[in-house]
C-alpha cells in the first residue's frame, strides 16, 4: 500500500503569502494613520516596544513548550549528527551571513544605499545568522522523513547554545562591523525572549505531561497554540509594516535588494550541511533535518532583538522580517530537493 504524501499544515505552507498581505496592510495602515503610530511607537521599557515585546512572547512560547530536555541524553546515539549541526550553526552560519551582508549592502548595493543604513542592514543579517531554528524545522524534517527524536535533540540543544553563545556572536560580529552594541538591551531582550519562555515552556511542558501525560500534551494541548503563534507574528508584522510603510513606499525595491542575500545564504548553508552530513555518511533521516536546522532561522528571536536594539522602523528590524517573508518557499524547495536526494 502506497503511504500518503506528507503535507505541510495549512497556515504554514502558505505562511509567505500571509506575511505579504500582512506587509500591505501594515503599509497601508502605516500611510493613513501617519504620525498618530508614533504614540503605539513611543510605549517602552528598555527601548522594548510592549505591544510588540507582548507579541514577541506570544510567538516564541509556544515554541519553547515543545522543547524536552531530557531527550539530550540521547546525543550519544548520533554524535557525528549533532557535531555538524554544531559546527554548521555556530562557527560557520553567523559568520558567512555576515560576509554575504557585507558583500551586498556595504559593497553592491552602496549605489542605493547610505554606509550607516548598510550597517543597520547587516546588523539585522547577522541577528537572523545567529539564530538558528528551533520551530518550524520540525516542519521540515516531518517533510523529508527526518528522525523526530533526533531533531527534537537539535533544538533542544541550540536553546541551551542560544542562551550563552547569541550575545558573544553578535556582539563580535556587530563589532567587526562597526555598530555600537547595547549590551543591556541585548541582554535585556535574550532573557525577555529566550531565558523567560524557554523556563516558562519547560515548566509546562513538565507539569502538563505529569498530570495529563504525553499523548494528552502532544495532541490536545499543543495544536491549541499553533493558530496563537502564527497570530502573533502576523500582527507584528503589521506593527512592523505600519511603522515602516513610509520607507517602502519611497523605495519599494528594498525588499527585492534585502531578500537576495538572505535567499543565497540559506541555500549555501543548506549545501554545506548536506554534503557535510554525506560526507560524515549520516543517513538521511539524520542528515536532513541537520541541513534543514542550518538553513533555516530563529526569525521571532531576530525580530524582537532587531525592535529591541535598533528600533521598529529600522533597516535591522526590515531586514528580519524580509527573512520571515522568503524563508517558506525556500525552505520548501529544499524539502523537494531533500526528497529528491533521498538515499
Amino acid at each position: 500500500m502506497k503511504s500518503s504524501k506528507k503535507q505541510i499544515g495549512f497556515f504554514e505552507k502558505y505562511l509567505s503569502l500571509w506575511v505579504a498581505i500582512c506587509i500591505a496592510a501594515g503599509i497601508g495602515i502605516g500611510n493613513v494613520a501617519g504620525s498618530s503610530m508614533e504614540v503605539l511607537s513611543n510605549l517602552e521599557v528598555f527601548k522594548v516596544n510592549i505591544p510588540v515585546a507582548v507579541l514577541i512572547w506570544l510567538m516564541i512560547y509556544p515554541m519553547m513548550l515543545q522543547v524536552d530536555f531530557s531527550s539530550i541524553k540521547s546525543i550519544r546515539k548520533q554524535p557525528k549528527g549533532i557535531f555538524l549541526t554544531l559546527i554548521v550553526n555556530w562557527l560557520i552560519k553567523p559568520f558567512t551571513m555576515a560576509f554575504f551582508a557585507w558583500i551586498f549592502f556595504s559593497k553592491l548595493y552602496s549605489a542605493f544605499i547610505s554606509p550607516e543604513q548598510a550597517g543597520e542592514y547587516i546588523a539585522g543579517a547577522i541577528l537572523l545568522g545567529a539564530a538558528p531554528c528551533t520551530a518550524m524545522v520540525f516542519v521540515w524534517s516531518y517533510l523529508t522523513d527526518g528522525d523526530p527524536n533526533y531533531t527534537l535533540v537539535q533544538v533542544s540543544l541550540n536553546d541551551l547554545i542560544i542562551l550563552v553563545a547569541f550575545i558573544p556572536i553578535v556582539g563580535l560580529l556587530l563589532g567587526i562591523t562597526n555598530i555600537e552594541i547595547p549590551y543591556n538591551t541585548l541582554v535585556t531582550s535574550i532573557v525577555a525572549f529566550v531565558v523567560i519562555p524557554l523556563f516558562a515552556g519547560y515548566l509546562t511542558h513538565k507539569i502538563l505531561i505529569k498530570r495529563r501525560g504525553e499523548e494528552w500534551f502532544k495532541t490536545q494541548f499543543l495544536p491549541k497554540f499553533k493558530p496563537v503563534s502564527i497570530l502573533a507574528l502576523l500582527l507584528t508584522l503589521i506593527l512592523l509594516f505600519a511603522f515602516q510603510g513610509n520607507t517602502i513606499v519611497d523605495n519599494p525595491l528594498i525588499i527585492l535588494l534585502v531578500a537576495i542575500p538572505l535567499v543565497i545564504q540559506t541555500y549555501f548553508i543548506f549545501f554545506i550541511s548536506w554534503f557535510g552530513g554525506r560526507k560524515l555518511k549520516l543517513p538521511h533521516a539524520i542528515c536532513s533535518p541537520a541541513a534543514m536546522i542550518g538553513a533555516s532561522n530563529f526569525f521571532e528571536l531576530a525580530v524582537a532583538v532587531a525592535i529591541a536594539l535598533f528600533g521598529l522602523q529600522s533597516p535591522a528590524a526590515m531586514v528580519t522580517v524580509v527573512g520571515v517573508l522568503v524563508e517558506v518557499p525556500v525552505m520548501l524547495s529544499l524539502v523537494k530537493l531533500s526528497n529528491k536526494w533521498k538515499y
